[in-house]
């Protein structure tokens, strides 16, 4: 799908409202930093660039969680509800209050991004098992590929626990076929002096053994050179060959190896575990409390996009992520509520790209130019029609209302309960993604009613099932 917004653009505002406006499938790779539910405030340093960049870290199930996201998760994605509230009684109100704030952004993200798309969610201890739960219920858990443990600084010892000296990273993909680039880091200098032992004019060089299990377990019987084996890797004509390039080792005992010079090596895979990168170092810096190293995003970048592809960060802080897309030539799109994003993205561009092209900075969401859809097929359990207008009710004027009109009987099966709170608030004929929570499409269904009637997408499909297993008239 087609982007609906220009590259290089800053949104400013919430996120959520951005993050639905945009066009679905149309994002190859979403790399974030969100809050971490640490329970404190953040400032930058006065003096920086990003002076007067703050962000409350603490949650509220009361203040921070909107009706419209419990109603959203409760009717549509119950699986997901079902780790939010894990979150909530196994932890904190306020716990539970993060995990819905991030469940619905997710939501958002995991749509926007295309199938062969990936998305890194930076956490760290203080959330990340809760928000594992969150993103396997979304993304689906054959869909996570890593938690990355970046290691970010040396730590402060501690009298009662040890020193904290890692982040870690979520790594998902939207489906099993997405962009992989191999990433290597450099050989550490011990395993060079170790393993690449031996020199000649062209260099060091390792050797490995040219018998034994060749490729596909196919090896040939012959003698070369005056040494026999049952178990040679290569063909005459390949080890004439390899001897023709310099590229046979003759060790003490007489016996060929292969060459391997520590010119040609590309290193050591990268692993999940992150060692090498720390903090910003002091020329990146702009005092922005959270701000990570542009070395980190950028590995993250070439490993799951390619030139040319569109790199969002909803949560974009101090362009990081924008600026090492920018380094690395892919198109960008970040959002932040802070006033002064556009001003420090500008000025960093400038100073680390030699950027001076425009940078589009938006207030209002995109227009949609696909087909509006917002929920994540998969998780969805209801069918959709659209819902009439009327006024917005919440979830407990339209539980009293229905109370009031029918009595504390199920609408699936006719039960009657003796307590109300046997009984759970459902809609009728199932809304609209986005639609109004309208009374009249509302009913009170018994638990298992509500289970069955998730299966049965409609009332009348509830009911019908409930006549075949003799559970009414």
């Amino acid at each position: 799908m087609t982007a609906n917004w220009r590259n290089r653009t800053l949104f400013h505002g919430d996120n959520l409202g951005f993050l639905r406006a945009m066009n679905s499938e149309s994002v190859d790779l979403i790399a974030t930093d969100p809050p971490f539910n640490k329970g404190r405030d953040f400032h930058a340093t006065p003096d920086s660039l990003a002076a007067g960049a703050r962000f409350q870290d603490r949650w509220s199930w009361e203040r921070d969680v909107h009706e419209e996201w419990t109603d959203q998760i409760t009717d549509d994605h119950p699986r997901l509800m079902k780790a939010i509230e894990s979150a909530r009684y196994a932890h904190s109100d306020g716990m539970g209050a993060y995990m819905c704030f991030m469940a619905v952004r997710l939501l958002a993200m995991r749509r926007v991004l295309k199938p062969t798309a990936s998305i890194y969610l930076h956490c760290d201890d203080a959330a990340s098992h809760y928000l594992k739960a969150v993103m396997d219920a979304i993304f689906g858990w054959k869909n996570f590929r890593n938690e990355i443990i970046w290691e970010r600084s040396a730590g402060r010892s501690d009298a009662k626990s040890y020193a904290r000296i890692h982040d870690g990273i979520l790594y998902y993909g939207k489906s099993e076929d997405v962009v992989w680039n191999q990433q290597y880091d450099p050989l550490a200098q011990d395993y060079i002096d170790q393993n690449y032992r031996y020199r000649d004019e062209q260099g060091r060089y390792t050797t490995m053994p040219l018998k034994g299990g060749g490729v596909s377990g196919q090896t040939h019987e012959f003698t070369w050179r005056g040494v026999h084996a049952p178990n040679w890797r290569f063909t005459v004509k390949s080890l004439e060959q390899l001897e023709a390039d310099g590229l046979i080792h003759w060790s003490r005992k007489g016996q060929p190896r292969r060459k391997f010079y520590l010119s040609e090596s590309k290193g050591i895979a990268a692993r999940d575990l992150i060692t090498n990168i720390t903090r910003a170092p002091k020329t990146e810096r702009t005092g922005y409390p959270t701000q990570k190293p542009l070395a980190l995003l950028e590995r993250i970048i070439k490993a799951s996009s390619d030139e040319g592809d569109i790199v969002c960060d909803p949560f974009a802080g101090c362009a990081t992520t924008l600026v090492a897309a920018e380094r690395l030539g892919r198109q960008w799109v970040g959002m932040d509520i802070w006033e002064r994003a556009h001003e420090v993205v500008v000025d960093r561009l400038q100073g680390e790209t030699g950027l001076f092209g425009e940078v589009h900075y938006e207030t209002a969401p995109p227009a949609r130019t696909d087909d509006g859809e917002t929920a994540a097929p998969f998780l969805r359990v209801k069918q959709r029609v659209k819902e009439p207008d009327g006024p917005r009710w919440t979830r407990a004027e339209m539980y009293d209302h229905l109370l009031e009109q029918n009595g504390p009987r199920c609408q699936g099966c006719d039960r009657s309960f003796d307590d109300p709170r046997y009984l759970e608030l459902d809609h009728n004929t199932p809304r609209s993604d986005g639609g109004l929570n309208h009374v009249s499409n509302r009913i009170l269904l018994c638990g298992p009613c509500n289970r069955l009637k998730s299966n049965t997408f409609t009332l009348s499909g509830l009911r019908r099932e409930n006549q075949k297993r003799g559970y009414m008239r």
